[in-house]
């Protein structure tokens, strides 16, 4: 049994600080081939997801808050903001489920944001389907500017 303490959210989100992508993955599921991923996962304010889908139907997303503010946003195929949804225990709301084939990304909205994460293995990288076209690159000149676009819909 592997009990979630508060010294590991601060263990985990003290790696993500360190980290150059400003975020950091502890996994409780044995490998990428597990056929059920569970883990933590640690978002600083600075980290850009850029937005994505899963096309496979046994890819459903559950995100549920441990500590900080999320912001959950899914977009329509064009990039459109359908829906901005703040993870946070002021809000009440705590946890999402995403729906596979919908465009959608996480922003962390406070430094020491964490959240556990399941989702359907096993671990396969994007495929151009997945990867919004509309969306910078991580790590490109405008990803920051997005970011910023897409944090100050929780202002």
């Amino acid at each position: 049994m592997r009990i979630i303490t508060k010294d590991l959210l601060a263990q985990v989100s003290a790696e993500a600080r360190q980290n150059p992508r400003l975020r950091k993955n502890y996994n409780f599921h044995p490998s990428d081939e597990s056929r059920s991923h569970r883990l933590l996962n640690a978002i600083e304010p600075e980290s850009y997801i850029r937005p994505h889908r899963h096309l496979d139907p046994e890819k459903d997303e559950t995100f549920i808050l441990m500590s900080g503010r999320l912001g959950i946003i899914v977009f329509a195929d064009d990039g459109e903001v359908l829906e901005a949804v703040l993870l946070s225990q002021a809000s009440g709301n705590l946890a999402v489920d995403v729906p596979h084939g919908v465009y959608h990304t996480a922003v962390s909205l406070e430094t020491g944001t964490l959240f556990f994460e399941a989702k359907a293995g096993p671990y396969r990288p994007l495929n151009e389907a997945e990867i919004s076209t509309w969306a910078p690159e991580e790590n490109s000149p405008q990803a920051q500017t997005f970011l910023a676009r897409l944090r100050s819909l929780f202002d």
